[in-house]
């Protein structure tokens, strides 16, 4: 079973930029897909984006489109979530996750697909 640890929140006023980091431990990666999600307070949790192991490829959700960007490390564990321009819409805990095998780019924002999840970095945007 992967383990997923986040990293990377914190408090930050609007307009500013944050990474966080996903590295994984503990298993393969192999073929999955990584994603991001995040919750604000009251809400569902939300799909950011997502990185497929087996193409190599990188998507972001409509939402954050052109603002977020999804990349990963030399080796291949890590997971990366470049946010700029932030507003405090922006302001939820940030989930990590990982499946445990291929992820179809079309349903890659469907959380059920995801059998690893990492505890959550909290990203508050506030002035």
């Amino acid at each position: 079973q992967v383990q997923l640890i986040e990293s990377g929140g914190g408090l930050v006023p609007p307009g500013a930029s944050l990474r966080l980091s996903c590295t994984a431990s503990g298993g393969r990666l192999g073929n999955s897909a990584m994603a991001w999600f995040r919750q604000a307070p009251g809400k569902s949790r939300q799909y950011v984006g997502a990185y497929n192991w087996r193409t190599g490829s990188a998507y972001s959700a409509d939402s954050v489109k052109g603002r977020f960007t999804i990349s990963t490390g030399d080796t291949r564990n890590t997971m990366y979530l470049q946010m700029n321009n932030l507003t405090p819409e922006d302001t939820a805990v940030y989930y990590c996750a990982a499946s445990s095998g291929p992820v179809s780019r079309l349903v890659l924002g469907d959380r059920r697909l995801y059998n690893a999840w990492g505890q959550g970095t909290q990203v508050t945007v506030s002035s």
